[in-house]
């Protein structure tokens, strides 16, 4: 018998079936990258829908409701938005740096809905401050979400703006910005 003959097969085998083991780890491992890309979009888009939603509700609201009435259904448009569910689902899928956008802008929601809940009219100051920041962590949780889907910077600059924000294009906040 030819030992030559036989290590080589044995080699030859051996290495084929490492091979193929690698090539078929490799094409899962990208498949399961492009699964968790897609639920992540997916989370992505959830979340933002929410906070607009709730945010529509929101300007929805009339300011001369009785007071509690007005707490009330700031309360509930938060609520019924989705937005605590959605969040969720951002804390388990998201990535460290979108979460992280995602969480301060529902901060900046929940301010902006106790704002209006407690009465501040669309063209008081206090509105417009809770407003304001609401925009630009909506714009920065944009920013965070982009840069890691697709890796492409986005600035304000590219829709001729100055801030996120909106304090420069604001017709009450314009001058102070």
């Amino acid at each position: 018998m030819d030992w030559g003959t036989l290590i080589a097969a044995v080699s030859g085998g051996t290495l084929a079936m490492a091979g193929t083991v690698l090539a078929d780890h490799l094409r899962h491992r990208h498949e399961q990258d492009r699964g968790l890309g897609e639920r992540r979009r997916a989370v992505y888009l959830d979340f933002i829908a929410a906070a607009e939603g709730c945010h529509a509700k929101l300007r929805a609201l009339r300011p001369d409701a009785e007071p509690e009435v007005l707490a009330r259904e700031a309360r509930a448009a938060l609520a019924d938005s989705g937005i605590y569910e959605a969040r969720e689902r951002l804390f388990i899928d998201a990535s460290a740096a979108s979460a992280s956008a995602g969480q301060a802008m529902f901060e900046q929601l929940r301010r902006l809905q106790r704002t209006v809940g407690e009465g501040a009219r669309p063209e008081s100051a206090a509105y417009h401050d809770a407003y304001h920041a609401y925009i630009g962590s909506v714009w920065a949780y944009r920013v965070a979400v982009r840069g890691e889907l697709d890796g492409k910077a986005l600035g304000p600059g590219e829709f001729g703006w100055q801030r996120w924000d909106g304090r420069d294009r604001c017709e009450l906040c314009g001058a102070s910005a």
